[in-house]
């Protein structure tokens, strides 16, 4: 049987785009008969140190808790468990190396053990992604010791057998900075195009009512965290001309701030309250799963200003709900404009428009949902990603 190692800086029960993509990885190489074992950081003080999850052997080392040093910490407590682990492994994934490459690749060549690297945010590999981080301490992304510290860093990745880009700008990012074109595989992100799949009426209606979400309404719903780099407070600005245009329009918003550095929950809430917006803006908090507030909904709106992808209008895709995003990063690999949603620039009053021309017309939001929906199943099923990951783990294990 196949042994495959994965190591990811946080895993359910956190629910972000990168969290939900290493499960559905994770999980879909164990549904093929790969002996699956994720090694990953007890970020909830309450989640088990190890559990099975979906046939996937999770295991979660500390520090646990809250705290952007505590990332950091994961270094030195996962050295242990990666060690005890890696022997007789066919190949091992990294979700997300920004840091988790330091341990993961030397003990990768150490053991002779296959390494896939897999950047799950634009900027890994430039160094970009740790600039805001870096506003709280006293460095530049210009000093010197950054810079010196990025170059040794990204030597010791450049170790490893292969790069995954999920997107055209993460590939190009990567071939910009010394990774030969070979040894970048394009694999985008995938979605179970079976569970996420668009709603009847009856169930829209029942979903509602399970959800507590206003039943006789338009519902426009964003998931994802709540950050500054996903433009949310460019969707809340718009609201307001949105709402006085449409009257039973809801905006939803799904998902809460996280471990991000960027988070921006309270900023948000308040603004809602200082707009007097609080009834036609809702506020879910964290939840386990976001399809069943995608298949409630009429509308999906991703405002983002920085994406290495894009896993929820995916999902939202596949649910069949028309789709407003903007052009930024690995989102012009994903949405069609005029064809699977609307593409817009990143700033409200663009958004106001895709979404005002939404809710105006039936037939247009019905003809791109249906168009979205057969584009995410024929380009983004999570069974073709597996495949081509269990594809590229055999090819290296053949050279």
């Amino acid at each position: 049987m196949s042994r495959v190692l994965i190591v990811t800086e946080t895993y359910f029960p956190e629910a972000g785009g990168g969290e939900t993509q290493a499960r559905a990885l994770a999980e879909g190489l164990a549904r093929t008969g790969v002996q699956v074992c994720l090694l990953t950081r007890r970020s909830q003080r309450d989640s088990p140190s190890g559990e099975a999850i979906g046939g996937v052997d999770v295991q979660r080392r500390g520090p646990s808790g809250r705290g952007q040093r505590k990332k950091w910490m994961l270094l030195v407590t996962l050295l242990p468990a990666l060690t005890r682990r890696i022997k007789g492994c066919d190949a091992v994934i990294v979700c997300g190396y920004r840091i988790l490459g330091l341990v993961v690749v030397p003990l990768c060549r150490l053991f002779r053990v296959p390494c896939i690297l897999k950047a799950d945010s634009q900027g890994e590999h430039s160094g970009a992604f740790f600039h805001r981080g870096l506003e709280k301490l006293p460095a530049s992304p210009e000093g010197w010791l950054f810079r010196t510290a990025l170059q040794l860093r990204n030597r010791v990745l450049a170790r490893a057998d292969r790069f995954v880009a999920i997107s055209s700008t993460v590939a190009a990012e990567l071939t910009q900075h010394g990774i030969p074109e070979q040894r970048v595989l394009r694999i985008p992100n995938g979605v179970d195009v079976a569970c996420f799949k668009p709603a009847t009426d009856a169930e829209r209606d029942e979903l509602r009512r399970q959800l507590n979400l206003p039943e006789k309404v338009r519902i426009v719903v964003y998931t994802g965290r709540l950050v500054r780099y996903k433009g949310l407070m460019d969707l809340v600005e718009a609201w307001p001309a949105i709402w006085s245009r449409h009257r039973d329009a809801h905006l939803v918003l799904v998902g809460y701030g996280g471990l991000d550095v960027d988070a921006c929950e309270s900023e948000l809430r308040e603004r809602v309250e200082t707009l007097g917006l609080e009834a036609s803006i809702h506020f879910t908090g964290a939840v386990d799963s976001v399809r069943d507030h995608l298949r409630a909904a009429d509308v999906f709106a991703f405002p983002s200003r920085n994406e290495a992808f894009g896993l929820a209008p995916v999902e939202a895709m596949a649910t069949g709900l028309a789709v407003v995003s903007t052009h930024c990063g690995g989102l012009r690999d994903i949405v069609r404009h005029e064809e699977t949603g609307l593409v817009v620039e990143p700033t409200p009053g663009s958004l106001r428009d895709a979404i005002n021309r939404l809710l105006d017309d039936a037939p247009l939001r019905r003809r791109l949902g249906a168009a979205a929906r057969h584009d995410a199943a024929e380009r983004f099923s999570i069974d073709a990603v597996v495949d081509r990951y269990a594809s590229a783990i055999a090819s290296l294990r053949s050279s």
